[in-house]
């Protein structure tokens, strides 16, 4: 994985400091070109992964993409799923099979009979493969080697101690896929527990981590430790702890944590993220230096 990732909050009005900015950003990112200069803009400052989710219109993002094959031939998109808003309202207006009607690929109860038994049976692994299958066909021909279980779910199963789906979700993405299974969190101790009693080892795993402890189930504190003591591929995003922590005082406090693999943010301007991905890279940078002269002394 790429040290800088990017996010997609910002183009869906999702911001955690003010209900004006996140106003402001939706009338922004109302066109997609918007949001293609704002992903351009972060490629300019070397940041080639797009972490998103699997919003309706990341497909017409995808589409641009793909129509400029020499322009994107680098880049890579770490889908998130599932869209949970998007489910929610279609199993509200449509119910359970109406969903699963819509969503899974072609027809349901006729050519995916594999899908049809799978409702009639209660088979949620074969459910969780068929909308894994819906959700992926959008970002068919771009480079997507992590797929994120979004923390929605992930934490629900937690509470639900339904442990085997994380192991089914972790082998069907790496069968079908030949990518890495990710996880997003608000409780990465506790997740990383449970999935390497599934035997899943140095998992990949996105999860709050700022000096504020902002969204951080059990503390930051138990965070450093499991960082410090544990095999984990992790990525640190909300690290302005929701806007009360300044840039360069967030940047510095997770750059200098062990086993931050990469660091995910997003911004709406040029400005805020050439600003932070040469903040990520300063930090960088000054501890490499001191842990060479620490090595040399």
């Amino acid at each position: 994985m790429e040290r800088i990732l990017f996010g997609d909050n910002q183009f869906f009005a999702v911001n955690h400091i003010s209900d004006e900015k996140s106003r402001a950003q939706s009338i922004k990112f109302k066109d997609d070109q918007a949001i293609i200069k704002t992903l351009d803009d972060a490629r300019e400052a070397g940041i080639n992964t797009f972490m998103c989710t699997t919003h309706d219109r990341i497909l017409n993002i995808c589409n641009i993409i793909r129509a400029n094959p020499e322009k994107y031939k680098d880049y890579q998109i770490f889908p998130c799923m599932p869209y949970a808003h998007k489910y929610a309202n279609a199993v509200t207006e449509l119910g359970i099979v109406g969903t699963l009607k819509q969503y899974v690929p072609g027809n349901f109860f006729g050519s995916l009979f594999k899908g049809g038994v799978a409702y009639l049976s209660k088979d949620y692994t074969s459910i969780m493969e068929l909308l894994i299958d819906s959700e992926m066909k959008m970002f068919k021909g771009i480079k997507t080697p992590v797929v994120f279980l979004q923390n929605v779910i992930t934490d629900l199963l937690l509470g639900l101690r339904a442990d085997e789906i994380f192991v089914a979700y972790h082998q069907y993405i790496r069968k079908k896929y030949d990518a890495e299974a990710g996880f997003i969190t608000m409780n990465m101790p506790k997740l990383l527990d449970v999935l390497e009693k599934g035997g899943i080892q140095n998992p990949v795993i996105c999860s709050s981590i700022n000096k504020a402890g902002f969204r951080m189930s059990g503390g930051k504190e138990i965070y450093e430790k499991t960082l410090q003591t544990r095999k984990v591929r992790a990525i640190a995003m909300q690290v302005l702890g929701g806007g009360a922590i300044s840039p360069k005082e967030a940047i510095e406090y997770v750059c200098k944590l062990p086993n931050i693999e990469s660091i995910l943010f997003g911004a709406s301007s040029k400005g805020n993220i050439n600003e932070t991905a040469n903040l990520i890279r300063k930090f960088d940078q000054s501890l490499a230096y001191n842990t060479e002269t620490i090595k040399a002394n």
